[in-house]
């Protein structure tokens, strides 16, 4: 099992507690021998064949069966496992509808939790498990009380709040950052703050500088691998700092960071500042729940209006997109080296990096931009006007610096309504596919952007091709002659098509397949003669080209 956002300090939560916290309907209690009242630690992913080696770190802690299916063998595996582990509860995900509200799972797991005093849960569908870590996560880090009276009074995520009420603890000046340095909250300032602060503050994150300077002394390193707090000493510039991380179990939600203002810190800070970090924890947990909630919705709006339909009005409004305002949208695609998987595979590590790093260029290209992805494709909704004339040009420049993958990127016809978008979408789309396709052709991998106008007549020859494939019939002379390559290894498909694409100039052909001109004009003959694919006969020819071009799209 692998260890994850799990608390090792004692809690006081309990596993009913929790669910109260979480909106009905998403999970049910399938079996709980101990009742609902056990405590709960914190919560971690089952991975199956992984056993902790430290056999407390689990303890309490409610198991999410990520990948196990609730009808396999696996489940009763993943019980005993969180047994073994002394787990508090077990989450499965909910198996095929049933007449039983909590879904089915294999008959053995209600025994199997009986026998080893284990509460099994089922997530029911509709909500993926980064959502329902994030939920469990935050439920029982809202039900563990903190040491300070004064935090617990709170509104959960009063960032502003705590680090004013942590700035009485500990006797200085606050500043609350997440793991990338960006500022979340700061205490009010009774005195002139130093230079370092007031840039912090104004700039709304530590100068790029400073970061740079703290991580080449290895003060960030110190800082994220220990539990304890980090001095930096006053120096000539700036006053005295501590510094601490805050975590759930074994992941950083950010860092509390203390200077003297005005006067030195009190003797006792840095054991304060470890109250702190304890009580801060339930509040960052809420933070970064919060955002990714939120970042999951805006999501399934961009999702929602790039395909119309019910729920198109509510989306513009949630992603602030002005009825009467242009858009252009923006399809990227990733792959890692050469593009032979469909794009809504799921990406590799690498194409998911590069799909990271496109999002943050696409949210940079101006106010207003948002994205969302499906596979290894991004999908980008932009305000037109002052973002770049070519904006795919300037993602797909910035894909370069990711080395080992190829991108593709295309820009629809501009959208004048929002109703207008989910065809700016498909269009885009089809530039994709030429670009692909065109990369194919060619035999290399080569990432490229273009807009729909650059390519009117392949995107025209895509859609048609599209329609015709389902009418195309899986015999006649065209398909024979490719299987016949297919079966001999012979090249009269290759040979066809060149002759075509040469516009019937034989020695052109001849030189593009570096054979001579009587050796094509040889297999054309045969090609009439075996399979019946007359190239004298203009509707032979367009007949020939068509069913090329579909044989080669079965066999990309």
């Amino acid at each position: 099992m692998t260890k994850r956002a799990s608390s090792r300090r004692p809690a006081a939560a309990t596993l009913a507690g929790v669910l109260d916290l979480i909106e009905p309907g998403i999970l049910d209690v399938v079996v709980a021998p101990r009742g609902t009242e056990v405590p709960v630690s914190g919560v971690a992913l089952y991975d199956l064949g992984d056993e902790p080696a430290d056999g407390t770190a689990l303890a309490g802690a409610i198991l999410l069966a990520v990948g196990v299916d609730p009808h396999g063998p696996g489940a009763v595996e993943a019980v005993r496992a969180a047994r073994r582990a002394g787990a508090s509860a077990l989450v499965l995900r909910r198996g095929a509808a049933g007449p039983d509200p909590a879904g089915p799972v294999d008959p053995a797991v209600p025994a199997a939790a009986a026998a080893g005093g284990i509460a099994v849960l089922t997530r029911r569908p509709g909500r993926g498990w980064t959502d329902v870590l994030g939920l469990l996560r935050n439920a029982c880090a809202q039900s563990s009380p903190s040491e300070l009276a004064a935090v617990d009074s709170l509104r959960p995520g009063d960032l502003s709040g705590l680090a004013n009420t942590l700035a009485d603890l500990v006797g200085g000046a606050i500043t609350i950052e997440d793991p990338q340095s960006r500022v979340l909250a700061y205490s009010r300032m009774d005195h002139e703050p130093d230079p370092m602060r007031r840039a912090t503050i104004l700039n709304q994150e530590v100068p790029r500088w400073r970061v740079a300077e703290l991580r080449e002394s290895g003060f960030f390193r110190t800082l994220w691998a220990t539990d304890d707090v980090v001095r930096l000493p006053a120096d000539d510039r700036y006053a005295e700092r501590l510094a601490i991380a805050v975590r759930d179990g074994g992941e950083v939600l950010g860092s509390i960071w203390a200077a003297a203002d005005g006067h030195p810190l009190a003797p006792d800070a840095v054991a304060a500042l470890r109250t702190a970090a304890r009580a801060a924890r339930p509040h960052l947990v809420h933070h970064e729940t919060r955002g990714r909630e939120e970042a999951r919705r805006r999501e399934e709006a961009v999702h929602t209006l790039l395909t119309g339909g019910a729920g198109a009005e509510r989306a513009a409004r949630t992603l602030g997109v002005h009825p009467d305002r242009p858009y252009a949208v923006i399809v990227v695609e990733a792959y890692e080296r050469h593009p032979t998987r469909a794009a809504a595979d799921a990406p590799t590590p690498a194409e998911q990096r590069v799909l990271d790093v496109l999002a943050l260029q696409a949210a940079a290209l101006r106010p207003g931009c948002v994205t969302a992805r499906a596979g290894r494709r991004l999908f980008v909704l932009t305000p037109a006007g002052e973002a770049p004339a070519d904006p795919a040009r300037d993602l797909v420049a910035t894909a370069r610096s990711v080395p080992g993958t190829v991108v593709f990127a295309g820009v629809g016809p501009l959208a004048h309504r929002p109703a207008e978008l989910p065809g700016a979408r498909e269009e885009a789309e089809i530039v994709v596919r030429v670009l692909r396709e065109r990369a194919a052709a060619a035999g290399v991998s080569v990432s490229a952007s273009a807009l729909s106008v650059d390519v009117v007549s392949e995107a025209a020859l895509v859609r048609l091709l599209d329609r015709v494939e389902p009418l195309w019939p899986m015999a006649g002379p065209v398909h024979a002659m490719v299987e016949h390559d297919r079966l001999h290894g012979s090249e009269y498909s290759a040979s066809v098509g060149a002759y075509l694409a040469a516009f019937g100039d034989t020695p052109a052909a001849a030189r593009g397949l570096s054979v001579h001109p009587n050796t094509l004009r040889y297999r054309l003959r045969r090609a009439r003669e075996l399979f019946g694919v007359d190239l004298d006969d203009p509707t032979g020819r367009l007949l020939a080209d068509i069913g090329l071009r579909l044989a080669h799209r079965a066999h990309e």
